[in-house]
């Protein structure tokens, strides 16, 4: 039996996507939920995930990698767990979450990330910042009079 070229370039085709396909397939990149309770997830897999890292799971809910444990990793969810499922597939987003800030948000209502939720639109000019990020200089410590003020350098 003889292909003909239609033929002959169709299983080229289909032969060059199925290894592709495999190739381009990263196991480090997903992982499935363990258990979920709380805003917690704890999730296997993952294995090359960083802290801070944002990820999806598959009802497209978001949260952020905390807890990075040799069997699993913690995950704080943004919003109702109700619709994670234990099985269900997270993937990374290889980003760290960062959120907008500036004068833009001063009397704005968003939700967890960030995005705009009271209807007035779109954020103007604003600056993105992680989420995890050394503080500037605080005052976590009461003067007493004729003391000076200490500045504590901490992470908050």
């Amino acid at each position: 039996m003889e292909f003909s070229p239609r033929a002959a370039e169709l299983t080229t085709l289909l032969e060059s996507r199925i290894t592709n396909f495999y190739t381009n397939f990263q196991v480090d990149e997903i992982g499935r939920v363990v258990s979920v309770g709380d805003g917690i997830a704890r999730v296997y897999g993952l294995n090359e995930i960083q802290a801070g890292e944002m990820v999806e799971f598959a009802s497209g809910v978001k949260g952020i990698a905390l807890n990075l444990e040799n069997e699993n990793v913690g995950i704080v969810v943004f919003g109702s767990d109700t619709a994670i499922k234990e099985g269900d597939l997270v993937k990374r987003t290889g980003s760290i979450v960062d959120v907008p800030v500036g004068k833009a948000m001063l009397g704005r209502v968003v939700e967890t990330l960030g995005v705009p939720i009271d209807g007035r639109g779109a954020l103007s000019d604003h600056d993105r910042r992680r989420v995890k990020v050394k503080a500037l200089g605080l005052l976590n410590v009461s003067p007493l009079p004729h003391q000076p003020i200490k500045k504590v350098d901490k992470y908050i």
